[in-house]
């Protein structure tokens, strides 16, 4: 493909989806929720991590997963005790269950205390 073909793509791709009836619909809807850069990065990795299926069940799990947050995922992440992790194992989407989110709420905590953050951690990582 060349690159004005795939300039053309692109912008016909952006065009199709990236409105609000779209958007309102779709997983990228549950980082919208949220403001901060922590909270945003958080929510769409969680969102993404559950992204198979149909996308009404994606969308209503994906929202359900902050609210076993307590809405703040951030907060949830960087400073969730054992009990708070506990209380994630009602969670099932497919064959994602509350053990895999426990253990990516464990795994996002680790990158955030010790990196900063995902795009931290990635920049981090490869740059060596």
């Amino acid at each position: 493909m060349e690159k004005q073909e795939l300039k053309e793509l692109l912008e016909r791709l952006h065009d199709k989806y990236n409105h609000t009836d779209f958007i309102e619909h779709d997983p990228i809807s549950v980082p919208h929720r949220f403001s901060s850069k922590e909270d945003i990065e958080i929510a769409g990795f969680l969102a993404a991590t559950i992204a198979w299926g149909n996308r009404k069940a994606i969308v209503k799990n994906a929202h359900r997963m902050l609210d076993l947050m307590d809405g703040s995922p951030y907060d949830f992440v960087v400073n969730c005790t054992d009990s708070d992790l506990d209380r994630l194992m009602v969670f099932v989407h497919r064959t994602f269950n509350g053990e895999d989110f426990k253990c990516f709420v464990k795994s996002l905590k680790h990158i955030y205390i010790n990196y900063g953050g995902i795009g931290e951690y990635f920049e981090n990582r490869y740059s060596e």
